[in-house]
């Protein structure tokens, strides 16, 4: 694949009216896809187009110039004979495979939609068919549906950019579900957090070693994804809708990790190891106290927000890689991992990002119980807003060593430990004209209305 990481992110909307264009054009060739896509809607407030793998198209003609006129660009993942892969770069637009052959050119020959399980989307689906590709490999695939000059494959995908299942030997299936369970059971609680995060960073190096760094990355995030999921009750509601229409956490936009200063450079360091590099890096302002370097593993399609405490002098630079040193004053994120913990250890992500339908998601939850706090994006291309918080209770050792730092008042220390704290959230996430940036402006004002100190005193 060709690995190219964006930092400065502009809306790209001929690509993505050419991209939709070809999607309308599948929806009306395959009445299976269009039923898929209300129920998508109805059942989960899912956009089915957000949850397309891969469109493909017939090559001639002008084609490749309508691809290159819009910013794709032609790529070396797998693919069949006769297929040549394309993909818009600097937008979370779907790849576009052209096929070579005797159908007109430009005419949709096939959808691909992603799901966490093919065999899951098969049996939602109604759908007794073959899966191609080794169980838990890095691509299976299963063709649902087809007729005159269309097909709807289901796709499972596992760290992996290519477009042809992957046979592997029964052991490299089994190398994949223990890496699985070691990152799952590993030690997460404890008073030793430097010790925790030094033995996390080593076996991050261990799965590299046993699966590479793409399938590693892909095994630590969907163990990170169940963790968060266990303490968040949105995100149990949000994932039991997707599951009806067997899509799983397939429309995952980002997770946010947030960390002490102190840890920061090794949290950096074990998603380095997974194969995360630096994208465009975020300063909430002075006043906010916070910054986030963006991160990205291409392979794997996961972006992370990696969240830390900033002063303003120590925004200049690589603040990632360098070491923060001790605040006498915590901020928002400090505070956050002072109540709960590193997010790379117990206290898990601090919120999943999951593309949505936003209106239509912020009623649906609703629905079910969970209210979503103001947006925090509001524009044509990007829409946020985060679900009312997961209020955790606090350790009594945590509230004793902020009583002794000094470093919060007795009167939210008290409120601390009679109400709790907030823990994490859900964000929902809506892009257009395949945008994939974030919105530096409003992100402070999200930040400081999550900040432990104003949501207890609120609560």
């Amino acid at each position: 694949m060709t690995q190219r990481i964006t930092t400065h992110w502009e809306c790209q909307p001929e690509a993505e009216q050419l991209v939709h264009g070809w999607w309308r054009e599948a929806l009306d060739a395959a009445p299976p896809l269009g039923q898929v896509e209300t129920a998508a809607r109805r059942l989960a407030d899912c956009r089915l187009v957000d949850l397309v793998d891969h469109l493909v198209v017939a090559e001639g003609g002008e084609v490749r110039a309508q691809l290159a006129a819009v910013g794709f660009v032609a790529t070396e993942d797998a693919v069949s004979e006769g297929d040549t892969p394309f993909r818009h770069l600097a937008s979370v637009l779907p790849p576009i495979l052209l096929r070579s052959g005797n159908a007109a050119a430009g005419r949709v020959l096939g959808v691909g939609l992603k799901g966490d399980s093919a065999a899951d989307l098969l049996a939602v689906w109604g759908v007794d068919a073959p899966i191609a590709g080794s169980p838990l490999s890095p691509l299976r695939t299963a063709r649902v549906w087809s007729g005159q000059g269309w097909a709807v494959d289901a796709v499972e995908r596992r760290g992996w950019t290519g477009f042809v299942p992957v046979e592997q030997q029964p052991s490299q299936s089994e190398a994949v579900l223990a890496a699985s369970e070691r990152w799952a059971v590993r030690p997460r609680h404890g008073a030793d957090v430097a010790g925790a995060m030094a033995a996390t960073l080593d076996l991050a190096r261990w799965l590299v070693d046993e699966l590479g760094q793409d399938r590693a990355a892909w095994a630590a995030f969907a163990v990170e994804r169940a963790h968060w999921a266990r303490h968040n009750r949105a995100a149990r509601v949000q994932k039991e809708r997707q599951d009806l229409v067997g899509f799983g956490w397939a429309n995952h936009d980002h997770h946010t990790f947030r960390s002490s200063r102190e840890h920061f450079p090794v949290l950096i360091e074990i998603l380095e190891t997974l194969g995360f590099v630096p994208r465009e890096r975020f300063y909430a302002g002075a006043e906010a106290g916070w910054g986030a370097q963006v991160m990205q593993q291409p392979a794997c399609d996961l972006a992370v927000f990696a969240d830390v405490d900033l002063s303003p002098d120590e925004v200049e630079g690589d603040f990632a890689h360098r070491g923060l040193p001790p605040r006498p004053r915590l901020g928002t994120i400090g505070l956050w991992c002072a109540l709960h913990g590193e997010s790379m250890l117990g206290a898990g992500l601090h919120h999943l990002a999951a593309r949505l339908a936003f209106d239509d998601a912020v009623a649906g939850l609703g629905r079910a119980g969970v209210a979503t706090m103001p947006p925090f994006s509001s524009f044509p291309y990007l829409r946020q807003a985060f679900t009312e918080g997961e209020r955790w209770p606090v350790a009594g050792e945590r509230l004793e060593r902020l009583r002794t730092g000094g470093t919060v008042d007795e009167a939210a220390i008290a409120r601390f430990a009679d109400q709790g704290a907030i823990g994490s959230h859900l964000e929902n996430i809506e892009r257009n004209q395949g945008f994939g940036g974030f919105n530096q402006e409003r992100i402070s004002d999200i930040i400081r209305r999550t900040d432990p100190r104003l949501s207890t005193a609120r609560g």
